[in-house]
């Protein structure tokens, strides 16, 4: 099953999750489609282990400094792999079975906010929080911006210089260097405001 999964993870990661089927990936094996539903039994099992395979084991977080530089790390972390396949992005939304590697991403994340005075269930949800946040980095690097943001950049300066009147607050931050091409600083921006939403939330749990 993991030739299985690495076939399918390089089909995705070459052409799309659109064009991962079952009868793509058998044929990558010289097998029918019907002989591969004797390992996998459908392409939801299947995405779910491409998933798994594509994380791969969470990396351990090496950092003594507390819970901030360790949700830091990892959300680094995750950023790479979803980098190395954007279309696990898309697939993570979906309803599936949990492997083990994403449960141990989890695990790794939470286990961070471990001591902070947060309930388990707001752990869980700071991490998920986290994850979107990271899953939107990479759509936007994939999709809207992905000739480094040229396009979309000119086509907000063009409608803004048009509509100025209309859009004040939008034109402001245009002329300050908002939307422009290339501007990777968005994504550790966003990450310091969700890591200051939970620093600033933490104390007042310990009360």
């Amino acid at each position: 099953m993991a030739q299985i999964a690495e076939a399918a993870v390089e089909i995705a990661d070459a052409e799309g999750l659109a064009t991962v089927t079952m009868q793509r990936v058998a044929a990558r094996f010289g097998f029918t489609a019907m002989s591969l539903y004797r390992y996998v039994p459908g392409r939801a099992e299947l995405i779910a282990l491409m998933i798994d395979t594509a994380l791969g084991v969470a990396p351990p977080i090496d950092t003594p400094e507390g819970w901030r530089p360790a949700l830091h790390q990892w959300a680094r972390h995750l950023c790479d792999v979803f980098r190395r396949h954007p279309w696990v992005t898309q697939a993570t939304t979906q309803a599936r079975p949990i492997g083990p590697n994403e449960l141990g991403w989890l695990e790794r994340a939470v286990a961070a906010l471990a001591g902070t005075g947060l309930t388990g269930a707001e752990r869980v949800d700071a991490v998920v929080v986290l994850t979107g946040h990271v899953r939107n980095q990479i759509q936007a690097e994939t999709g809207i911006a992905a000739d480094g943001g040229v396009h979309l950049a000119v086509a907000l300066t063009e409608t803004l210089r048009e509509h100025a009147a209309d859009y004040p607050a939008l034109t402001e931050a245009a002329d300050s260097g908002a939307f422009g091409p290339g501007d990777n600083d968005g994504f550790e921006f966003g990450l310091e405001c969700i890591l200051n939403g939970i620093a600033a939330t933490i104390p007042t749990r310990a009360r």
